[in-house]
């Protein structure tokens, strides 16, 4: 009961102090006034005034007008809420903003069986460079028995059979064969790929192999002939007599073949 008494006596002199201001306006409208413009905006405020403060009287008298605070309805209870007006504007959901997806190549035209990669060729693709990056390295790491085997062998002569010099050529021959065969392995097995040209530099290291390809097999086979006529005590004779320039055009076939892939023109 206070408490009601007390907002009587607060809202009562609201509503003398805007009686007096409404008195001022009126006794201002009665002079000639030195700017037309003003005129409204004093009469508009002075009702404005009047309307909020009869509406709050009224919200503060009835039953339920103390427990919920109505949102502002006019131009004039934003001028005097504005806490209520910006509470109310940011309780709206703001929609979210979303980026449209970009164009798939199904969207642009193209069928699915082109823009999708075939897992079977990708495969053989891959197995074949891994085979010829291995060919590449062992190819490179056969040079070094190749050349020491070409340098020993005009220590390798002699008519004794225990030779270390004979025998340590004829180890050298057999490591550069074992490499060399394994080396061919990889570049003959690797997978083909088809429609796949031959052109350039690789046209004339394929035309190389068939020089030191077939150099690779007979040069042991003539060492052996000739190894075991020095063994025996006699002077290398017949075809075992070719072992040497054999030897030699086979390793200068085989560095012209890495030349050939090592180096673009």
């Amino acid at each position: 009961m206070r408490r009601v008494f007390l907002k009587t006596i607060a809202f009562a002199c609201l509503f003398l102090f805007t009686v007096r201001f409404a008195c001022f306006a009126e006794t201002n409208n009665d002079k000639p006034p030195a700017d037309t413009a003003s005129v409204p905006s004093v009469n508009a405020a002075a009702d404005s005034l009047h309307n909020a403060i009869a509406r709050a009287v009224t919200a503060a008298f009835s039953p339920v007008g103390s427990a919920v605070r109505p949102g502002p309805a006019y131009f004039e209870d934003v001028a005097f809420f504005p806490g209520q007006a910006q509470g109310n504007s940011q309780q709206q959901p703001t929609p979210p903003v979303t980026n449209p997806a970009p164009p798939s190549l199904g969207d642009l035209g193209f069928p699915t069986g082109q823009t999708q990669g075939n897992a079977q060729e990708q495969a053989r693709l891959d197995r074949r460079t891994h085979m010829l990056k291995i060919h590449q390295r062992l190819g490179l790491i056969t040079t070094v028995p190749l050349l020491a085997t070409v340098l020993t062998g005009g220590f390798a002569g002699g008519k004794s059979t225990s030779s270390t010099a004979r025998d340590f050529h004829a180890g050298l021959g057999s490591l550069t064969a074992g490499l060399y065969f394994t080396t061919a392995y990889f570049s003959i097995f690797a997978p083909r790929v088809p429609g796949t040209p031959t052109r350039g530099p690789i046209r004339l290291h394929k035309a190389l192999a068939w020089i030191h390809g077939p150099g690779m097999i007979l040069t042991p086979i003539l060492g052996a002939i000739a190894f075991d006529q020095k063994s025996r005590g006699e002077k290398v004779h017949g075809i075992a007599s070719a072992h040497g320039a054999v030897g030699v055009v086979t390793a200068a076939a085989y560095g012209l073949a890495i030349v050939s892939v090592s180096f673009k023109f």
